[in-house]
């Protein structure tokens, strides 16, 4: 047993004292006021919950910076919510959260589970569900009535792709996620974080550090190329997004795909529609590895139209070389979104088949125009109403922090 004198006892409990009194005082401020939104609080401990599940999504920029901004912006709406009594019920906060889980291919619980393997509190990504299912009511409520698309907003739109969807120029920007079986979760989190950027730098700095193409190094900007050359499936998508706004998350094979309009004019000329397009897909063992790029490089080298790849193919099994002419609603998503880049015997190495162990050698051998088919009147009118209902939710937001009183400690 050690005996302590009087005093060492004494100094051994003020400092065991002040141990704890160090420790609460920590406690304390991780929970003090951080931000104030008006009349609501957010801590630092919301803070760096929000920051850990952003890194967590692999969000874009600083994860700190865009914490901060989140909050204050889910405050302001939760705020709104309540001034016209339409903040969510429990049930209507547990389906949003299913559905954000079923986004990742998981079940709430997996989720939470996964969110909790992080530090991240099952109430940080509720309240982060009960923001967002909040204001998506509101804006409903709100702007819904003002928002009327009639038979002659969607006649237009059809008109304009009747003539030739190729009558429209767009200007996009593209990422292209991989998305391999054993990161299929994590690559759709991280796609509907992205869906949610609301600037073309923000966008631009999500492309050069997550996406797989070729663009990815111009942040991934497209140049001006006619609607038509697109995915008849994607013409009703892209048609409804304003300026800025990002597509959600379009699974292709192997990966997933986001879109940003930068751009969009009608032509004077219309370019025409196409019935069928032929592409030539020659399959180079080695995925994104160098060496199957060397490979890529040499066969582009030697190869000048489709019918070269013949030559080359020639020998070898006949599974290498895949060449055919579809409709273009038949072609899948992922290859006919790199063809829509492609002017005649141009040639695509962004793709990948076998769980990304196969590099595809894409070559478009040309398109055969055709009269323009009907778009979904249904489709298009519900692209049309989403478009200006984000409209005015950006414009609404935009107020509600003009006029809030926010106040950073």
């Amino acid at each position: 047993m050690i005996m302590r004198s009087p005093l060492q006892s004494l100094l051994f409990i003020c400092l065991a004292l002040g141990l704890t009194l160090a420790s609460m005082a920590q406690a304390q401020n991780l929970f003090a006021p951080a931000i104030k939104v008006n009349d609501k609080v957010i801590t630092q401990f919301d803070l760096d919950q929000r920051a850990r599940m952003l890194t967590l999504f692999r969000s874009p920029g600083d994860p700190t910076k865009e914490a901060r901004i989140q909050l204050i912006e889910e405050r302001l709406k939760l705020d709104a919510a309540q001034s016209f009594d339409v903040l969510p019920e429990r049930e209507e906060v547990l389906v949003g959260m299913e559905e954000f889980a079923a986004r990742a291919n998981m079940s709430t619980e997996q989720f939470l589970a996964a969110l909790q393997g992080a530090g991240v509190e099952e109430q940080t990504f509720r309240e982060f569900v009960t923001s967002g299912v909040a204001w998506r009511t509101l804006v409903r409520a709100r702007f819904g009535p003002k928002v009327e698309v009639g038979d002659n907003d969607i006649d237009q739109a059809l008109t304009s792709a009747a003539i030739g969807a190729g009558n429209i120029r767009v200007l996009l920007s593209e990422i292209i996620l991989p998305a391999p079986p054993q990161e299929a979760a994590a690559a759709q989190a991280r796609a509907n974080e992205l869906s949610q950027i609301k600037t073309e730098g923000a966008f631009a700095a999500a492309a050069r550090k997550y996406s797989a193409t070729a663009s990815r190094g111009r942040g991934g900007k497209l140049d001006w190329m006619p609607l038509s050359n697109l995915p008849p499936a994607l013409h009703p998508i892209i048609l409804g997004l304003a300026r800025g706004q990002v597509t959600d998350p379009i699974p292709i094979n192997g990966g997933i795909a986001l879109f940003q309009m930068r751009g969009i004019e009608e032509g004077t000329v219309a370019a025409p529609e196409f019935s069928a397009i032929e592409y030539a897909a020659y399959y180079i063992a080695g995925g994104r590895s160098p060496e199957a790029f060397a490979t890529a490089k040499k066969i582009k080298n030697r190869a000048d139209t489709c019918d070269d790849l013949y030559g080359i193919a020639k020998g070898q099994p006949e599974e290498v070389l895949e060449r055919g002419s579809k409709a273009p609603a038949d072609i899948p998503t992922d290859i006919a979104l790199e063809l829509a880049k492609l002017d005649k015997h141009e040639v695509s190495t962004a793709l990948t088949r076998a769980d990304g162990q196969t590099l595809v050698f894409l070559m478009l051998c040309g398109r055969t125009p055709k009269q323009a088919e009907d778009l979904d009147r249904g489709q298009i009118g519900l692209s049309l109403q989403n478009r200006r209902l984000g409209s005015y939710a950006d414009s609404y937001l935009a107020q509600l922090r003009a006029e809030a009183r926010i106040i950073e400690y």
